[in-house]
C-alpha cells in the first residue's frame, strides 16, 4: 500500500475488498475464489485526509466513505468517478448505510449523528441526532427493527428508534471507558459492546426499558426550594447561601446535594452503575429494580475493533496492544433462542 491503512470493507458475495488509507485514497482489490490471490482493481480519490469508514453497496455499485476531511463521499465503482460529497463541521468518524432506502448515518467528533438521504449526484440532510457528550466512536444500524445504536467517548451507548416511535431514545451506561465497537444481534435482541479498557457488555434489549428523562432547569431546588448559587435575588431575599445544582437521573428534577444524598443503579433506564437520585426516587426503587439487565466480561486487552460472526456465535477483538482474540460468545448471547447458531 502507498500509505498506512485506516479503514476496510469486505463484501463477501463478490469477494471485493476496499481499503482506506491515511492519504484519503481507497484501493479496491478482488480476491480469487480459493482466497490465495488478491488482484488490484482501482484506486478511488475519495478524500483529502484519512479515511475513517467505508461501506460498499452492490445494488447501486457505490463505495461510500467518511474521512477526516470532514466529509462523506460516494463514488461509482464502475467508472471510479466521484458522484457526490457532503461536508460536516467536524471530522466524520463512523458510518452506517441502509442499502434499501439509501439513508446514511454519519457520526462525527462533535458528538452529532447526521442522517442523510443519498441520491445519484446530491444528498439531503434529514435530521441531526444530538445526545452524546463526546465524539461518536461507533455506529450500528439494524434495518429490520430500524434501530440505530451509537457508542461514544462519553462511555455511553444510545439507542435511537428511527422507525415507528421516532425521537425515542434509550441511554445505556455500563462502561468505564470510551465505547469502541457495538453489534446488535437481531435474532436474540441483544447488544454487544466493547470499550477501550477491555470491557465487554452484553445488553438484554428484549424487554421494555424506560427512557431517561430530560434534565429540568430551575433557579432553586425543586424539592426544598433553596436557591442555587446563581440565584442572587432569592439568596438576598432569604439571606441564605446558594447551593450547587444537581439532577436526579430517575425523575430529571434539579435538586441540591442535601435532597439527593443517595446513589442507586436503575438498569431498566440503562444505569448499570450507581448514579445520583433524589431521596424520594431512591425510596421508590425496589431491590428487584436494581437487578442488572446486562452481563459484563473482562477482555483483558485494549479493544479498538470488534466483529461478530453471528451464525457461529464467534467474536473477534483486536487492539492497539497488537493482540487479536477470538471469543466463543454462545454461552452469553442466548444460544437457546438463537436457532441459527451451528456447531463449529
Amino acid at each position: 500500500m502507498s500509505s498506512p491503512c485506516s479503514a476496510m470493507a469486505y463484501h463477501h458475495d463478490s469477494r471485493r475488498i476496499f481499503v482506506g488509507q491515511d492519504n484519503g485514497a481507497i484501493m479496491e482489490f478482488h480476491i480469487s475464489e480459493d482466497f490465495n490471490k488478491m488482484n488490484f482493481v482501482k484506486t478511488y480519490p475519495a478524500h483529502q485526509n484519512r479515511v475513517s469508514a467505508i461501506t460498499f453497496c452492490l445494488t447501486s455499485e457505490w463505495v461510500i466513505s467518511t474521512g477526516h476531511d470532514k466529509c462523506i463521499s460516494w463514488m461509482c465503482t464502475r467508472s471510479g468517478s466521484m458522484l457526490g460529497r457532503h461536508y460536516f463541521t467536524s471530522w466524520a468518524s463512523c458510518l452506517q448505510y441502509d442499502h434499501e432506502t439509501r439513508h446514511a448515518f454519519v457520526g462525527d467528533y462533535s458528538g452529532q449523528i447526521t442522517l442523510l438521504k443519498l441520491e445519484q449526484n446530491t444528498c439531503s440532510v434529514i435530521t441531526t441526532l444530538k445526545g452524546h457528550e463526546g465524539s461518536i466512536t461507533s455506529l450500528w444500524w439494524d434495518p429490520v427493527q430500524r434501530l440505530l445504536f451509537s457508542g461514544a467517548s462519553d462511555h455511553s451507548i444510545i439507542m435511537w428508534d428511527i422507525g415507528g416511535r421516532k425521537g425515542r431514545t434509550l441511554l445505556l451506561q455500563g462502561h468505564h471507558d470510551k465505547v469502541q465497537a457495538i453489534c446488535y444481534i437481531q435474532l436474540t435482541r441483544q447488544l454487544v459492546s466493547c470499550s477501550a479498557d477491555g470491557g465487554i457488555a452484553v445488553w438484554n434489549m428484549d424487554i421494555s426499558r424506560e427512557e431517561a428523562p430530560q434534565w429540568l432547569e430551575s433557579d432553586s431546588c425543586q424539592k426544598c426550594e433553596q436557591p442555587f448559587f446563581w440565584n442572587i435575588k432569592q439568596m438576598w431575599d432569604t439571606k441564605t447561601l446558594g447551593l450547587r445544582q444537581h439532577h436526579c437521573r430517575k425523575c430529571g428534577q434539579a435538586v441540591c446535594g442535601k435532597c439527593s444524598t443517595k446513589r442507586s443503579s436503575y438498569p431498566i433506564m440503562g444505569f448499570e452503575f450507581q448514579v445520583r437520585v433524589c431521596d424520594s426516587c431512591f425510596e421508590s426503587i425496589k431491590d428487584e429494580d436494581r437487578t442488572s439487565l446486562a452481563t459484563f466480561h473482562e477482555g483483558k486487552h485494549n479493544i479498538s475493533h470488534m466483529s461478530m460472526d453471528i451464525s457461529r456465535g464467534l467474536m473477534v477483538t483486536c487492539g492497539s496492544d497488537r493482540i487479536v482474540k477470538i471469543w466463543d460468545m454462545t454461552p452469553v448471547v442466548g444460544c437457546s433462542l438463537a436457532t441459527g447458531f451451528s456447531s463449529r
